[in-house]
């Protein structure tokens, strides 16, 4: 979408304790797909992994202090001329995020959890993740739990998408599924996204902003829209964010009143606003 605000920042989530990033990806009639009937949900953790912010320009004092010290706690060279990133995984955020996927799942009808990491190689920190998920899922016989390494959920996906239901992970691997979950229901204009904290929540479009749109009644309205239906389930105002959702289902399906990037070849496509005013007489 563009350069601009991307999404709600780390140290906002983190001031907020927003730690459950939620990101629901489903097909709709009239977007274009190579893939049919999605219905994914990501969870992703929003406040540590190596989104922390805990990194050391590699030019910098701090940066060669870092270097000898963990060159000499882990036995490990690390070169002269290396940036360097922390990737904090801890129980509390871990035990929390994954205690969110299968509350999640129950609350909504779904019927199994899937805890991706890469905890054949990072043993210690997405090594931590799988053991909290795994005692997490003990507490919930009613929901099925397993686990994949994410380059492999990654090809699972796009085989057998059919196969996942909820999938919970840390923040750089959701980040990164996420948007691939996107492009398989036509792309991130028509994905929306949900900030969970234990007080505050924040519903927002995944895609950010695209400044070089603004003000021309130009930009697909549909995935901060259905960031809305997030936000009436969230409320417990379950019918209106049903109605919202059949709604949008019914505008796109239709094709008429729908933005550039939804109109089909030889149609006169609407403005933002045109869209928006479709889809809230449809839900009359």
């Amino acid at each position: 979408m563009g350069k601009g605000f991307r999404s709600v920042n780390v140290e906002i989530r983190k001031q907020l304790n927003l730690y459950a990033n939620l990101r629901p990806a489903k097909s709709i009639s009239g977007v274009k797909s190579y893939f049919k009937n999605i219905d994914l949900v990501i969870v992703r953790e929003n406040t540590e992994d190596l989104y922390a912010g805990i990194e050391f320009e590699r030019t910098t004092v701090e940066a060669a202090e870092a270097r000898e010290f963990l060159a000499k706690l882990s036995g490990k060279p690390i070169r002269e001329d290396a940036a360097l990133g922390v990737k904090p995984i801890s129980v509390k955020g871990s035990q929390q995020i994954v205690d969110y996927a299968f509350k999640y799942a129950q609350t909504n009808g779904r019927r199994k959890v899937t805890a991706v990491h890469k905890a054949n190689i990072m043993k210690f920190t997405d090594g931590l993740f799988l053991e909290i998920a795994r005692e997490v899922a003990k507490d919930y016989p009613d929901i099925e739990f397993e686990d994949r390494i994410v380059d492999n959920m990654c090809m699972q996906l796009m085989q057998k998408p059919e196969l996942y239901d909820v999938l919970v992970m840390p923040n750089l691997y959701g980040d990164i599924l996420s948007d691939l979950c996107a492009g398989m229901i036509g792309g991130l204009g028509v994905a929306p996204g949900a900030n969970i904290g234990h007080e505050y929540a924040v519903f927002e479009a995944i895609h950010g902003s695209a400044p070089k749109y603004a003000g021309q009644n130009k930009a697909n309205p549909t995935a901060l829209i259905l960031s809305g239906v997030l936000m009436l389930q969230h409320l417990g105002e379950l019918d209106a964010s049903r109605k919202l959702q059949a709604a949008v289902e019914k505008v796109i399906g239709e094709k008429k009143h729908v933005t550039y990037d939804l109109a089909p070849a030889g149609t006169e496509p609407v403005g933002t606003q045109e869209m928006a005013r479709a889809i809230a007489e449809a839900m009359a």
